[in-house]
């Protein structure tokens, strides 16, 4: 299968990127509905809050598709051009959470070994008031925020990590699916 059975490049690229406080993109519909279903089937059974690294979960074979399709270089080379950075030659890590915990959410900025923070939610039309990332102008006002992504099904953000790309969201507890790539520093 290739890339675009899952996913639309075209979509990323032509999407707005957003440069202040902090650059970031979002595309909601990123990942195609007509894969969904086949997704959703093959997603890891995640039953416990926190993040799980990919290779110590078992998924199925569409699921195993979509990874390497936000994987593959057409991704890769969207988010460079997006971006205006080299990530060739950076390792990638990714994790999958499948629940939420009332308190996961608090604000924070990501690890400094993170480049690039790719979200990509997999979860149904979100109803719920909590759950819904926001990106923050500082680092203790989660009301403060510049943009809230709901986690519907197939919304794509990407952030690059700067030391003010302040993020979190109101308390949520039960099922959140959501991918998060990064591109690393080094392994």
């Amino acid at each position: 299968m290739s890339a675009d059975t899952y996913i639309d490049i075209a979509a990323l690229q032509n999407a707005p990127l957003v440069t202040t406080p902090f650059p970031y993109v979002m595309v909601p519909g990123f990942v195609k509905a007509a894969a969904m279903n086949a997704i959703d089937a093959d997603f890891p059974k995640v039953d416990l809050p926190g993040s799980f690294p990919l290779p110590t979960l078992k998924y199925g074979k569409a699921f195993q598709e979509f990874m390497e399709a936000i994987r593959g270089p057409e991704f890769e080379h969207a988010v460079e051009h997006k971006f205006g950075i080299d990530l060739s030659e950076r390792p990638t890590m990714v994790t999958v959470r499948g629940q939420s915990r009332a308190n996961d959410g608090k604000i924070h900025t990501d690890s400094r070994t993170k480049l690039i923070t790719v979200l990509i939610y997999l979860n149904g039309k979100w109803e719920a008031p909590g759950g819904r990332l926001r990106l923050l102008r500082s680092s203790d006002d989660l009301n403060d925020m510049i943009a809230e992504v709901p986690p519907d099904e197939g919304t794509l953000l990407i952030f690059k990590n700067e030391p003010n790309a302040w993020h979190g969201f109101e308390a949520f507890e039960g099922p959140r699916k959501v991918i998060q790539l990064n591109w690393v520093t080094d392994d």
